[in-house]
Order: C-alpha cells, then sequence, then structure tokens
C-alpha cells in the first residue's frame, strides 16, 4: 500500500509538469485574442457609417456575391466526413491526445478561418427546419450532409466531432490555460440552457424570423474578423472565461452540442479511461478539464432513502405531463410577444398605428421608407404578418412544451442513481477529447511509459447500488 501511494504521487507530479509544457503559448495567445477583440468593437462604436438620409446623396446597388463552387462545398463535406473518420481512429484505436491536438488545429484553420465558420454544423439544423415549414425553401445536399454526418457517428461513437473537428470547440481549448472545476449545482442548473437554446432557436427559423444560432454564435465572428459590438463584447467575455472553464460555450450554450448530447446516450461505442481495470486512483478526475468523469457508486443505501427515492421519482414522473402541459399554455399565451421580433410582424404593427395618426414622414429612415411601401399594397403585408403569427403561435407552443419536457427530464435523470464500479465518463457529456487517456496507469503501462510491475492489484468486487 506503501508503494501504490509513492506511485500515485509520482504520476500526479508528471501530470502537472505536462500541463505545463503546451505546444503553443495559451497566455500570449489569449491576450492578442482579447486585444484584438476589444479594439474591433470600440473602433466599430467610434466610427459609425455615415448618415446620406438628409442629403441626395445614391447609395450604390448592393450585389450579391456569387455562390460558392459546387465542387468547393463538395470537397468541404469530404473533408468533414474524413475528419471524422480520423477522429474516431484516433480516439479508439490510437487513443491519441496529441493526434486529436493538430486534427483540431486543422480544422480550425480549415472550418474556421479559411471557410470562416460556414457552413457549420451548429447552424445547419435551423436550415433543415426552415425547410420542413416553407416548402420554397430546399436544403442543399452539403447542408444535410453537416446536419446529419456528425449526429450519425454520435449515435454509433460518441461525440467524435466535438472532439477535434469542431473550430469552436478547438478555438476554447487553445485558450484554456488554468482550468477550474464548477460547482455541481451550477453544472446541472447550466446545463439546460444549451437544450432551451435548441428548442427556441429552432422555432424562429421554423417561422422565417431568422437564425438565432449564427446571429449569436460568438466564436463565427472571430473566424470572420467582423460583428457588432455586442457579439464581439460577447465574444471576447467567453474567452475570457474559457480561459478557466473548459469549453464554456460547448456546455452551456451550444445548441449543436446538445443533440450530440442526446445522440450519445444511446451510442453503441463509448470512451473509456482505463485498457484495463480501474485502480480508482482519480487521476481521470483531475485530468478532466469539464468535470465529466463519473465517481463509482458502491455504497448500498438503506431502505428508507431508497424508499424517498423512488416516492420523488413517482411523483417527478406524475407531474412531468403537468410540467409539459404547462410549457405548452405559457408558450401560446406569449407567442403575440414573440412575433413582433418578426420584421414583417413589427412593420405591420408600425403600419397599424400609424393608420390611427396622420402620415408625416419626416427624415426618410429605414422605418418610414418601410412604412411607405406598406401603404402601397398593405393587405399583402397584414396577410404575410397574420399567417407568421398564426406560425409563432405553434411554435411557440412547441417551444413551451419542449421547455417543459426539458425541465421534467433533468429533475428526473437527478433523481436517478445509476450504479457504476469505475471512475468513468460520462456518456453523454464527454466530449472525447482523450486528455484522460495518459493519466490512467494502465494506460501509461500500455504505451510503455511505466512498467507494469508499479500497477496495483485489481480492486476487490463489490456490490453496486441499485438503480431507483
Amino acid at each position: 500500500m506503501e508503494n501504490l501511494r509513492f506511485t500515485i504521487y509520482d504520476l500526479r507530479s508528471l501530470l502537472r509538469a505536462a500541463r505545463k509544457s503546451y505546444i503553443v503559448n495559451r497566455k500570449w495567445l489569449t491576450l492578442a485574442a482579447l486585444l484584438f477583440l476589444c479594439l474591433n468593437a470600440f473602433s466599430e462604436a467610434r466610427f459609425p457609417p455615415p448618415d446620406f438620409s438628409e442629403t441626395n446623396h445614391q447609395l450604390p446597388v448592393t450585389t450579391t456575391p456569387a455562390a460558392r463552387a459546387e465542387w468547393l462545398q463538395y470537397l468541404d463535406v469530404g473533408v468533414l466526413c474524413a475528419c471524422l473518420g480520423v477522429a474516431l481512429w484516433l480516439i479508439y484505436r490510437k487513443r491519441s491526445r496529441r493526434g486529436l491536438f493538430w486534427l483540431s488545429l486543422f480544422s480550425l484553420a480549415y472550418f474556421g478561418f479559411w471557410r470562416r465558420g460556414c457552413v457549420c454544423a451548429i447552424g445547419a439544423p435551423q436550415n433543415v427546419v426552415y425547410a420542413l415549414f416553407n416548402p420554397d425553401y430546399s436544403v442543399p445536399l452539403t447542408v444535410l450532409a453537416f446536419c446529419f454526418a456528425p449526429l450519425v457517428v454520435a449515435l454509433f461513437a460518441g461525440r467524435a466531432f466535438c472532439a477535434g473537428v469542431c473550430p469552436q470547440g478547438a478555438l476554447q481549448d487553445l485558450v484554456l490555460v488554468k482550468p477550474v472545476k464548477v460547482a455541481p449545482w451550477l453544472e446541472h442548473a447550466l446545463g439546460v440552457v444549451p437544450f432551451l437554446f435548441l428548442g427556441f432557436g429552432l422555432s424562429f427559423a421554423a417561422t422565417g424570423t431568422g437564425f438565432a444560432f449564427c446571429r449569436y454564435d460568438p466564436l463565427v465572428p472571430i473566424f470572420r474578423f467582423s460583428g457588432s459590438f455586442f457579439i464581439m463584447s460577447f465574444a471576447a467575455v467567453v474567452l475570457l472565461t474559457g480561459m478557466f472553464v473548459g469549453r464554456a460555450y460547448c456546455r452551456f450554450l451550444c445548441p449543436y452540442g446538445a443533440l450530440l448530447r442526446l445522440a450519445s446516450l444511446v451510442s453503441k461505442w463509448r470512451v473509456r479511461v482505463t485498457p484495463d481495470y480501474c485502480t480508482q486512483c482519480r487521476l481521470c478526475e483531475n485530468s478532466c478539464p469539464f468535470g465529466v468523469i463519473r465517481e463509482p457508486s458502491v455504497a448500498p443505501l438503506p431502505p428508507t432513502t431508497l424508499g424517498m427515492d423512488r416516492r420523488r421519482l413517482g411523483w417527478l414522473l406524475v407531474l412531468l405531463p403537468v410540467m409539459v402541459a404547462s410549457g405548452v399554455w405559457l408558450g401560446a399565451r406569449f407567442s403575440p410577444a414573440a412575433a413582433r421580433w418578426n420584421p414583417t410582424v413589427a412593420l405591420a404593427e408600425r403600419y397599424v398605428s400609424q393608420q390611427k395618426t396622420p402620415a408625416n414622414y419626416g427624415v426618410m429612415t429605414p422605418e418610414t421608407l418601410g412604412l411607405q411601401r406598406v401603404e402601397a399594397n398593405p393587405e399583402a403585408v397584414l396577410s404575410a404578418a397574420a399567417d407568421v403569427q398564426r406560425r409563432f403561435h405553434v411554435a411557440m407552443m412547441l417551444f413551451g412544451g419542449w421547455a417543459g419536457l426539458v425541465f421534467g427530464v433533468k429533475l428526473i435523470a437527478l433523481s436517478v442513481r445509476q450504479g457504476r464500479t469505475d471512475w468513468e465518463p460520462d456518456r453523454g457529456a464527454c466530449f472525447a477529447c482523450a486528455r484522460c487517456f495518459r493519466a490512467c496507469p494502465n494506460e501509461r503501462v500500455r504505451v510503455g511509459l511505466m512498467p507494469a510491475s508499479e500497477l496495483p492489484p485489481p480492486p476487490a468486487p463489490a456490490a453496486t447500488t441499485a438503480n431507483v
């Protein structure tokens, strides 16, 4: 037992030394990125575009850039599928964190800065939902591939897309300097935000209001070196938080990450820390910056505790339909206010309110120009606004029901005790980043970094706690 204690201590010292040797200097990289974001945001605020509303200056005609060549779009799909295949090989065959690091750098350069974050898997579900509710729009095959290829991989082998293919995740990994552990209660509370954002964004896409995932993505403007003051400030906050909280955007906001999390729950293959048996050393828990390593639950619970847990679970199962129905009712009540986010509805309501007073157009602004155009054919605008309001009524009811389902299922999941005998990653939350592999003594023996004689013996089998 004394030899085991010194072995674990030596491994921890090695791990601390390994954390301090980075391939790139992340501290200066993060400071440079934050400085760029601040300069970009403040320069936009200090130098606004000129106002030509009071002059006779004629603005040039806006031209639409040519679409990306079709063969280049299919090249993007080919690169995506190749990167997913390489990520799976590195995770399950090579078990190489270094390989995933270089793959993520390539993905950051290609999908991030060269392709400027578009088309991306995060925003692709909006195109699919918009096409389902708008028959005049057809989804390109390349967008379908970006939407479903990572999901299909997640259904069978977990979140390989997050491991080394997503440029947003790669950028956050680069700025991670000193990760801190998030409190469990805060982790669970913020964990429902991506699912709510998922429902919110898909609802707005279905009504044709806009693509919220793309509009409020804080990392895509970094790839494009442009953005509004608000979004660039948001990006600076995300990067600053990412220095201490591993992948804060991926864990607490990314809507596509919520879809991948659901798909990974039923995956056939999953990431395992140890290639052999668990030594219960907890080194993998210390090496994970995302807090997804779950501890074993081998202590039997007393019958009184089991009885209370089962009663609480029963009440939550009964309340789940009530929560969904309440969400549907609240969504219907708030649908008129949410519909005003649509520009057609906002313009129609402004036109109706304008009819109550004589039209007195002063300085030409975009609002007054819009009202003048409505007067040419008000029936068409009012009819389109009424159609959007009907869509919003249905969409907000679905969003409210989805929100009630998310909260209900989360409470049920917290009430269920899962039996584990080893320290292992959470199947849905694990990013498959391979950081925990080299922390395991069995893995270090496998790759020749430690003699097998220093391994502790397998732990004695213990009875696991039954699921509630």
